[in-house]
């Protein structure tokens, strides 16, 4: 090929080689697989060398730990304590949110924190439960069975679901297939995500108003309508203390959004909530006038519970689904709060060893009492607004709800369930998107349209359903 160039001289271009369509193929695949081609720093390394190396890439805490320094760990120290503090008050309501004992929501914020610290490659990313995931688990096991008769199976099959969950984020990042997660569209994570934070406030009206009797259901109509059913079960003394806090928690809110520096105020309303109200409960012994509360929660660590795995064929099909789907939004949403925070301190997260941290910490978590756990959004920007400097802030929040679980559950014996109804509320009403809603229609009406699909389905249906109907839609 010839090209004439600005003062009349002539030019050749050598023509590209002829590649074949083997060579096209394998240069496809690595482009795929391997964008950031890991083992490009291996090549032309002593064997020593390289074997520093691939420990490095396998745990990542060896990239940041030998220089680990006094300063370092006071920011850290400072982060970890802050987070505890919001993680304390969040577990215990997210477990609830799920249908399981408070205490395994407190379990899966002690271990998994310390294997994402070793295994993870993000410095912002705090680790624990999380509502849509505890929501998603709790309504899709409970279509099989019932968590109050039948709560050790139950239990069962929400370990079971958090292993096939971690099975399948490990097996994501060893394949090097996170571009997949890349797939699901922003229109249907955006309803989804508003569908399920009004279904998670309306389900919290049995505890905010003092219901006994509520239903199992999940759809906005069997909810209001059981809501109605029963309005000879209100309390006005729990319908009080609810507004209360709910207003405290929303306000304080609204005050670290409005003024960024002031981000602790939202971060230690819940814990001084349940502190405030736990001791209002004890005082005027509110609990003889119609105020429900957790009751004792025994002390001590994580107990195994690898025997506590069910691989029978009759719950087989269903621990798997709950594990795929809770598996996948999990891993969406941790990984896109993980690369969040990395590009606002300008540093680099790999997402495939991301999807193999959060698969082993839910495998491991699976073993040891715990249900799934992801990145939370909550808890990574109070994290990073707190200053966190490294991994090592989910550590001390770890040994912080270590100590927690060692000395301290007698404490909570008399935390009134109006209040953790209202922590759930504070926490999940910023899944509602409402800009981003507004946005998605201005760019694609076909979008908006998967938009309100998917948050139809999930407050009219089920969350699962809502999903599901809104076709798992991919932006082409």
């Amino acid at each position: 090929m010839e090209m004439a160039g600005a003062m009349g001289v002539v030019h050749k271009v050598a023509a590209q080689p002829a590649q074949s369509t083997a060579s096209k193929m394998k240069g496809k695949v690595k482009e795929t697989f391997f964008p950031d081609d890991p083992f490009r720093s291996f090549k032309g390394q002593p064997l020593r060398a390289q074997w520093v190396l691939a420990a490095r890439y396998l745990f990542p805490v060896l990239e940041w730990l030998p220089g680990y320094s006094l300063s370092l760990f006071k920011s850290d120290l400072v982060a970890g304590l802050t987070i505890a503090s919001l993680a304390i008050p969040q577990g215990i309501s997210y477990a609830k949110l799920a249908n399981l004992p408070p205490i395994i929501g407190l379990y899966s914020s002690f271990v998994p924190p310390l294997v994402y610290a070793v295994l993870g490659s993000s410095r912002d990313l705090a680790v624990g439960p999380v509502s849509i995931a505890s929501l998603i688990m709790g309504s899709m096991l409970r279509q099989a069975v019932s968590p109050s008769a039948e709560p050790m199976l139950f239990l069962q099959l929400a370990f079971t679901s958090t292993f096939f969950a971690g099975l399948v984020q490990a097996s994501l990042g060893i394949l090097r297939l996170g571009f997949i997660i890349d797939f699901l569209s922003k229109a249907t994570l955006v309803g989804f995500m508003a569908g399920a934070a009004i279904i998670v406030s309306l389900q919290q009206l049995k505890a905010l108003l003092g219901i006994v009797h509520f239903t199992t259901q999940m759809g906005i109509v069997p909810v209001m309508a059981s809501v109605f059913q029963h309005t000879n079960e209100w309390s006005w003394q729990t319908m009080l203390m609810g507004a209360c806090f709910l207003v405290l928690l929303l306000a304080a809110r609204h005050v670290s959004i409005r003024w960024p520096k002031f981000f602790w105020i939202s971060a230690c309303a819940p814990l001084a909530s349940v502190i405030v109200s736990t001791l209002l409960v004890f005082l005027f012994k509110a609990q003889n006038h119609g105020i429900s509360i957790i009751g004792s929660l025994k002390c001590g660590l994580n107990r195994p519970s690898w025997d506590k795995l069910l691989f029978d064929p009759t719950y087989l099909g269903l621990t798997m689904k709950t594990g795929l789907v809770t598996g996948i939004i999990s891993l969406t949403e941790g990984v896109a709060v993980g690369r969040t925070f990395a590009s606002l301190k300008d540093y680099q997260v790999d997402g495939n060893k991301e999807m193999m941290a959060i698969g082993l910490m839910n495998i491991v978590g699976s073993c040891t009492s715990c249900y799934v756990t992801t990145g939370a959004f909550s808890r990574s920007a109070v994290n990073h607004n707190a200053g966190c400097k490294t991994a090592m802030s989910n550590v001390v929040m770890a040994l912080t709800v270590m100590v927690t679980l060692l000395f301290l559950m007698p404490l909570f014996v008399y935390t009134p369930n109006v209040v953790l109804g209202a922590i759930i509320i504070a926490a999940v009403i910023g899944l509602i998107d409402l800009p981003a809603a507004y946005n998605i229609w201005k760019m694609d009406k076909m979008d908006f349209l998967v938009c309100l699909c998917a948050f139809a389905g999930v407050i009219f249906i089920s969350v699962q359903e809502g999903l599901a109907n809104s076709g798992w839609y991919i932006d082409i």
